[in-house]
């Protein structure tokens, strides 16, 4: 498998330039050139910056010059603190992972994915020859298993493209079912060497989205620990996340939650990029801040071992707010222990 150098440990920018109020104001003030040198400091060598077409268009073709400053700033803001960065597309005209966008049509309509070619083509353009340090992730979780051949195809196509203009610069691929790690056997052979297979892991999702708001069946009062049984395990899912299903059955059910688990999970997403030597990067891991900080620590060390026993690269969601936030005071009491892990 090739090691995907230069990102192995890092966070996510979630919130600033996407899943966001899209005003000036707010790209101002929520991150600053300090937080990256934040980043350094947490002895991080990249970060990942998820980006919503709104930043960057108008329309089709039609483009504002100050979204692009932004990407510009972070990636300069990279160079000046030696870290690698991530550009990733969290929404496209038509298609957004998040069901409340209200985005759809993409993978059925062709003027939607000219306009994901032209505004990549348009990425590939300003900041190809920033492949030293920048990365180019496609688009984010894709959901439906049934977009996978349209998803292929249109991710081919895109490459092909983007080549054109950045001939080297490592491209990331993600599957269906949110980037999910059973989807990678079903992405397409990589393009050229230069191709990255990317996926996000929230496993068990029953702890690390506890009485997330925006899970419809999910109660959001419940709570648990992570050191609990299998057994429990399961009940909560089932409880909690309908029609969400992951294999529990395969360890003994009184035995509580352990490193295996996280192993299982990862082996899949290894054999499939050892098969294809292709590079393997998490885009995406992390708990909910309604977790207690001392849990979230047990979670973090058990599938940071998993990804350095694999030699994985990942950033951790995320870096401020979002639910997730690092930097937020819940985590103060082990923040500096789960950074040495990420």
């Amino acid at each position: 498998m090739r090691k995907f150098d230069g990102y192995i440990h890092g966070i996510n920018l979630g919130g600033w330039l996407s899943q966001c109020v899209h005003t000036k104001e707010h790209y101002d003030s929520f991150i600053h050139e300090s937080d990256i040198e934040t980043i350094k400091k947490w002895g991080m060598d990249h970060f990942r910056v998820p980006v919503d077409y709104e930043l960057v268009e108008r329309g089709a073709g039609d483009y504002k010059e100050e979204g692009f400053q932004y990407l510009q700033n972070a990636i300069d803001w990279a160079g000046k603190n030696g870290l690698n960065m991530v550009l990733d597309l969290h929404k496209t005209a038509g298609f957004s992972f998040d069901e409340g966008e209200a985005e759809s049509g993409f993978f059925e309509n062709e003027d939607y994915q000219e306009r994901f070619y032209l505004l990549w083509e348009e990425f590939a353009k300003r900041f190809g020859k920033y492949s030293d340090r920048l990365s180019f992730e496609l688009l984010n979780e894709v959901t439906n298993k049934e977009y996978c051949d349209t998803w292929n195809r249109i991710s081919r196509t895109c490459v092909e493209r983007i080549r054109k203009y950045a001939p080297d610069i490592k491209i990331l691929i993600g599957g269906y079912y949110n980037n999910a790690i059973e989807s990678l056997k079903d992405i397409a052979p990589p393009y050229d060497e230069n191709i990255v297979y990317n996926f996000h892991c929230y496993e068990p999702l029953i702890f690390t989205h506890q009485g997330a708001h925006w899970i419809p069946t999910m109660d959001n009062d419940f709570r648990m620990p992570f050191d609990v049984t299998y057994k429990e395990y399961k009940q909560n899912t089932r409880n909690n996340l309908e029609g969400f299903t992951i294999n529990f059955d395969s360890y003994n059910e009184n035995d509580k939650i352990g490193i295996e688990f996280f192993r299982d999970l990862v082996k899949e997403a290894v054999r499939v990029a050892d098969e294809r030597n292709v590079a393997l990067y998490c885009g995406e891991f992390g708990v909910i801040n309604l977790a207690s900080p001392e849990d979230s620590k047990k979670w973090y060390e058990m599938i940071c071992k998993c990804f350095d026993e694999y030699g994985i690269g990942r950033a951790a969601w995320s870096f401020r707010q979002m639910d997730f936030g690092i930097e937020d005071e819940h985590m103060a009491s082990v923040r500096d222990d789960i950074l040495k892990m990420i």
